[in-house]
């Protein structure tokens, strides 16, 4: 788990799930109906985002500018990217009394520093636009680098319907991800807490409903990821686990209120002082689960690496080593069984 941040690649990563995310759902922050329209002058427009930049900063967000402008379009129910074109042309924008009652609704629980994500009710990840909120723990963009790198080695192996675990499933990102990309897969995925599961059913419905033959090859699972007994009849025949599990070190809080006080605890917090509990049980459950040459991708702390390495090798590994993410910090342990 990281800190969440936005950036280039995030706001365009928004508009390009924008159009498709419209057709399937509307986010909590969306009225239904858009009420009487009326054009917003140019200045007014302006104005009213550099005020609520500003509102955001003086509250300590670093991303103020992008998150109002998301926020706005959210309410609007159209994109950032439709903002800034009217912007460049001063030719105005309409929106209604109730689209504004909204927005300035969303910016109150954002100067709170509730998480964006929670607000807008939705977070690209890869090519699914999954659904969040209170209970779940938001996708990062670290974790679609773990994806890859799991999905790199099946396309390696030219694995023909390979069987895929993902542990600690929270918003099903990993396996759906993974159900999706790589046609054939059988993906097995287990989460133990039943608000977070309800999220997970949540988005699994929605792929099964753009994707038929992707859902009916994911099976999600209520159960301890860490329990001997879940998915106990998969034993030594899975080609590749792909996991995210609790890992901050307990010793170590994060500082950022959208994750220490919004992210579910146990979707945080890895169990121990330096937080490699739980990641320890995953490595052994993995170990179990794969066939003899199947592969692990764990993500883990920046600090774990060694650790990680060291504990897959004494526990049933045979090859590991550590996975960079996008600002080459150490994020993930690679092991073959």
């Amino acid at each position: 788990m990281t800190v969440w941040r936005h950036d280039d690649q995030t706001a365009m990563r928004h508009d390009l799930h924008d159009q498709h995310r419209r057709h399937d759902r509307q986010s909590p922050g969306m009225v239904q109906s858009k009420g009487v329209l009326s054009r917003m002058g140019i200045e007014t427009l302006r104005q009213m985002l550099a005020e609520a930049t500003d509102r955001l900063k003086d509250a300590g967000i670093e991303t103020a500018r992008y998150d109002a402008r998301l926020l706005f379009a959210e309410a609007c129910d159209t994109s950032p990217r439709d903002i800034d074109k009217a912007l460049l042309m001063g030719d105005g924008f309409e929106a209604s009394d109730r689209q504004l009652a909204d927005f300035h609704s969303m910016m109150d629980r954002r100067a709170s520093r509730e998480p964006l994500q929670y607000i807008v009710g939705h977070v690209p990840f890869r090519y699914l636009d999954l659904q969040v909120g209170p209970g779940v723990f938001i996708p990062r963009q670290e974790t679609e680098v773990v994806v890859q790198a799991g999905i790199d080695w099946l396309t390696r192996e030219s694995l023909y319907a390979p069987k895929v675990v993902d542990l600690c499933a929270g918003s099903g990102a990993i396996g759906l991800s993974i159900v999706t990309e790589v046609r054939g897969a059988e993906v097995w995925a287990v989460e133990k807490y039943p608000e977070t599961l309800a999220w997970t059913k949540r988005n699994a419905k929605l792929v099964a409903g753009n994707d038929p033959a992707a859902g009916y090859n994911y099976h999600l699972q209520a159960g301890d990821a860490t329990d001997t007994t879940t998915l106990a009849a998969l034993d030594g025949s899975v080609d590749l686990v792909v996991t995210n599990p609790p890992y901050v070190p307990m010793s170590q809080p994060p500082q950022q209120p959208e994750v220490r006080d919004y992210d579910p605890q146990a979707a945080l917090y890895g169990g121990s002082a330096d937080g490699t509990l739980i990641p320890e049980q995953i490595v052994r459950r993995s170990a179990a689960l794969l066939r003899k040459g199947g592969a692990l991708v764990l993500e883990h702390d920046i600090t774990q690496a060694d650790r990680m390495l060291t504990y897959a090798l004494s526990n049933g590994f045979s090859q590991a080593r550590t996975g960079l993410d996008y600002t080459s910090r150490p994020r993930y342990l690679f092991a073959i069984k």
